[in-house]
């Protein structure tokens, strides 16, 4: 017998919760209790379903026989009429399924596992923001040398590059906040949306649009789309992916500053006991869970792309050619963020700081770093602007190649500085500014405290996601 290929981001990534909502078992249980909440509202609105119809498809709704079921499909080469079939030979009537289409049945049951998938998602997602927060508090004073081009630039906190990730995943949070709270069902609308055999079985429209509302509160609907065809548009797949994708971009930039930061040795993702970094080398203390987080982003790159190929591409009322995409790509886009922000929550429970060797880093470039501060000290003591700008890049640059070709065996461009007139200050006042130079971040502690009082906000909305611990993954 050939051994079942795994899904490799369901197997070794995702979490059991998300796991079980996209399992095979899980949709064909979401199946059976949509059936069910049917029958319920057709016998509320007067069809003959027997009471024990509905209590013996209760009892067998969690029997779940796959190979069953695929041996049917084999036959019947239609995948809901198997699962039909098998649900009601488990359960002993042919109650199931009136006036209704396949699409009733998947369309919904396929929406119900994205928006309860979204709300996973969304309380992973504020667990991170107020782990980065955390993290943010913690390192909101450490000076640190920042980057812009990836070359030092000018001084911030750490404090605030880890804001600055933060700020990125709240924007990502408010609007997946909106989806949830407005997500759009298709419900009971019929082959091509105008609920005609429902309306047919039911007697009339009023209890047509009944039925609809009823299985829509089974499915626990915010919203739900009135004028919709044979399936609900495809755009809307690509609105949950594209958020899934917008809610791993914030992460997915701290990791890779974090990576490059680790090989200046300035932080660490956190090194297991017992944890190898390579094969062959002892010495090495890899950022893997980082380099798993970009790998993340770019899978939901992909299935981002396979989702926008669907998008506008339906024929008339609905056609199926989306199936097999859609089959691949919702439920692993949903393995692939749970596992990302798994291990973003792990990274930043476990990651180290080295302060010592950030502040060495500082103290290398600091002349560098303040260049446009004695550059704005010395406009207000009466240079021109561009005066100054060319003498401190001219000083700048040939300390900076003298440094590097060993000329020099220390950074002397305050001297340099403080000699040219042009420039107009004197060497004690850029001995000055050097001296509070570490202190010189700017907005960088207020801007970290504001968003910390805003990260605030979101553990009060959320309480179950301030407790939430990231689960033990590879």
């Amino acid at each position: 017998m050939t051994t079942p290929i795994p899904n490799v981001l369901a197997d070794r990534y995702a979490s059991s919760a998300m796991r079980d909502l996209w399992s095979p078992e899980g949709k064909v249980i979401l199946e059976r209790e949509f059936w069910i909440a049917v029958m319920k509202a057709q016998r509320d609105l007067g069809l003959d379903v027997p009471d024990d119809a509905i209590e013996s498809s209760e009892r067998v709704k969690t029997l779940v026989d796959l190979d069953a079921i695929n041996e049917r499909e084999k036959v019947t080469k239609h995948d809901v009429k198997a699962r039909l079939e098998e649900f009601a030979s488990k359960a002993g009537h042919q109650h199931a399924h009136k006036g209704m289409t396949s699409r009733d049945l998947t369309e919904n049951v396929e929406q119900l596992q994205v928006h309860r998938s979204l709300g996973i998602v969304l309380e992973k997602g504020v667990a991170s923001l107020l782990a980065l927060a955390k993290q943010a508090d913690d390192h909101k004073t450490l000076p640190l040398t920042a980057r812009s081009h990836n070359v030092p630039a000018q001084l911030t906190t750490l404090g605030k590059r880890f804001a600055m990730h933060g700020e990125e995943l709240e924007r990502s949070l408010d609007g997946l906040v909106r989806l949830c709270a407005t997500y759009p069902f298709r419900g009971l609308k019929g082959a091509v949306g105008t609920r005609l055999d429902q309306i047919t079985l039911l007697g009339n429209i009023e209890k047509a649009e009944q039925l609809d509302d009823l299985l829509l509160q089974h499915l626990g609907s915010p919203g739900s789309l009135q004028t919709v065809g044979q399936v609900y548009p495809r755009s809307l797949d690509f609105e949950a992916v594209s958020l899934l994708f917008r809610l791993a971009s914030g992460p997915a930039s701290f990791a890779k500053t974090l990576r490059i930061a680790a090989g200046h040795e300035l932080m660490g993702e956190g090194f297991a006991k017992g944890q190898t970094g390579s094969s062959a080398m002892p010495h090495k203390m890899n950022s893997r869970s980082c380099e798993r987080i970009n790998g993340f982003h770019a899978i939901l790159s992909g299935h981002l792309a396979m989702v926008s190929s669907l998008s506008g591409d339906q024929w008339n009322e609905g056609d199926v050619s989306c199936s097999v995409v859609r089959r691949v790509a919702l439920p692993d886009a949903f393995y692939a963020i749970d596992g990302l922000l798994e291990t973003f929550l792990t990274v930043l429970v476990q990651m180290e700081v080295f302060p010592e060797v950030i502040g060495a880093e500082c103290r290398r470039y600091l002349p560098f770093l303040l260049s446009t501060t004695i550059m704005m000290e010395a406009v207000k003591a009466g240079a021109g602007r561009e005066d100054a700008h060319a003498a401190i890049k001219e000083h700048a640059v040939s300390t900076v190649r003298d440094l590097r070709e060993g000329r020099i065996a220390s950074n002397d461009l305050p001297s340099r500085l403080a000699a040219d007139d042009r420039v107009g200050l004197s060497v004690e006042a850029i001995d000055l500014l050097l001296s509070e130079g570490e202190t010189r971040v700017g907005a960088a502690v207020r801007q970290v405290d504001v968003f910390l009082e805003r990260s605030k906000s979101w553990g009060e909305r959320y309480p179950d996601a301030v407790e939430y611990k990231p689960a033990s993954i590879l």
